[in-house]
């Protein structure tokens, strides 16, 4: 069995990622964690830029770390920012010169914004407040140039917690804290840090991966198919997808087993792990375990501890494709990738850039390779996630025409050393004719819906 140019073959599969559409930033995530639970806020740069930027950076220095609600008006908002608990004494937060005043997203439930120190609209600098109800009503969006919403409770759990803070009973604790929310508290005795609604750390979070709509398709080397089979290679397209690019590499396998996780990237399809190929922030590659039935499955990425929303995908039991790269798409001509069986050499009419002549000739054998094409035997060989071993045989009846002539099938099965990927020795047609002639292939009985050409003289 001839494996050179092997090599080239796999760096093909995927390594250039297809045109993704523009998307729109997002802001950023942060975590405040309070004594009652965590409260994840999702910032709004994109409405209220200088604003979040002064937020970002009073957190940043921790300026918010181990503060507490000072304030709390029930129905109304809780308000902190403004104190840090240190050395059992409430000390003032160091405030920055104000910020300017960036009113633009209504003061409804779950939103937080900046509160005022005085009837000027630029006056806000380290105190915010969550709105515990929608106060636009209450003239929030009107006063002193309306109260500047920077960011929104994240999640429902979030509103909880906030809700759970707002239930807290209020107390006179001193002029300065006129509605204080403290917990365990016995009236006349001194307020202590165990008694304070304590704001322990305010961090970013990392943002969460996120599939594009329609961002999912078989190996696009393969014919980029909507559907895919078990064992096949699929791209995934979206955002904050992975901190690094790069494929698996030989030290990423354990046994000739193929890595499930790679730099901290995870995937399941259908809720079984899946095997992972290529990572990078926008695009993550990754071969469908075998077990997965037909169907609908939802494909879910994992990176960092956080995970994307499902994503659907079509799981057909067979999806067979051959390799033809965009590389070898020539004046809208879709060329098939065939290696001459006894050189070597990459078929080409000379055309291909970069590929010199070396048309086909009748009766000789050429090397195809393929994915998705089922099952092979013996019986017990895996089809995904394992360095395949020998020869084995194509479970599923695949017939080659050259010229629309039959053309003879010497081996069809896994390529050995490689995960997945299939070979196909195929010898052409002794009455072949000269030219670019459409190569067609049958699984199953079924034709592989690929319109691709292959020289031949």
């Amino acid at each position: 069995m001839r494996t050179r140019l092997v090599a080239v073959v796999w760096l093909v599969l995927f390594l250039a990622p297809r045109a993704l559409e523009c998307q729109s930033a997002t802001g950023p995530t942060v975590r405040f964690r309070t004594v009652l639970g965590d409260i994840d806020v999702t910032l709004l740069p994109g409405s209220a830029p200088r604003t979040v930027a002064n937020f970002l950076n009073y957190m940043n220095r921790g300026s918010f770390n181990n503060s507490f609600f000072h304030r709390s008006v029930p129905g109304f908002i809780i308000q902190g920012g403004g104190f840090q608990y240190l050395n059992q004494t409430a000390a003032e937060i160091r405030a920055d010169p104000p910020v300017r005043n960036e009113y633009a997203v209504s003061n409804t439930r779950g939103t937080i914004a900046m509160a005022k120190l005085g009837s000027s609209p630029d006056s806000a600098t380290s105190q915010w407040f969550f709105n515990l109800s929608n106060n636009n009503a209450s003239n929030l969006n009107n006063q002193n140039g309306g109260f500047t919403v920077f960011g929104r409770v994240a999640n429902a759990a979030g509103l909880a917690v906030m809700d759970r803070i707002a239930a807290v009973p209020v107390f006179v604790a001193s002029a300065q804290f006129d509605a204080l929310p403290l917990r365990n508290y016995v009236r006349g005795t001194p307020v202590t840090e165990q008694n304070l609604m304590m704001v322990l750390t305010i961090t970013q979070l990392d943002p969460a991966p996120a599939i594009r709509a329609n961002g999912i398709v078989s190996a696009s080397s393969f014919g980029a198919f909507a559907a895919a089979a078990p064992g096949s290679y699929i791209e995934i397209y979206g955002t904050d997808l992975a901190g690094t690019t790069r494929e698996w590499a030989g030290s990423d396998f354990t046994d000739g087993n193929a890595p499930t996780s790679l730099d901290g990237v995870s995937v399941t399809v259908g809720g079984q792990p899946a095997f992972v190929h290529f990572v990078s922030p926008t695009q993550v590659n990754v071969q469908i375990p075998a077990g997965v039935p037909a169907g609908s499955a939802s494909v879910v990425v994992s990176y960092k501890g956080q995970t994307s929303a499902s994503a659907p995908l079509t799981i057909k039991a067979l999806a067979g494709g051959l390799l033809a790269p965009s590389s070898f798409n020539v004046n809208g001509k879709q060329y098939v990738v065939a290696i001459h069986a006894a050189g070597g050499a990459f078929v080409s009419n000379g055309n291909i850039p970069d590929v010199p002549a070396a048309p086909a000739a009748p009766g000789e054998t050429l090397i195809f390779y393929g994915l998705g094409f089922g099952p092979v035997s013996p019986d017990d060989t895996p089809i995904a996630g394992k360095i395949a071993q020998g020869l084995t045989s194509l479970t599923a009846g695949v017939e080659f025409r050259i010229g629309q002539s039959a053309a003879k099938v010497e081996y069809a099965g896994l390529a050995p050393n490689l995960v997945g990927l299939y070979q196909f020795n195929v010898v052409v047609p002794p009455n072949a004719a000269s030219g670019d002639l459409p190569l067609e292939v049958f699984l199953a009985g079924e034709a592989v819906p690929q319109t691709v050409f292959i020289p031949v003289k």
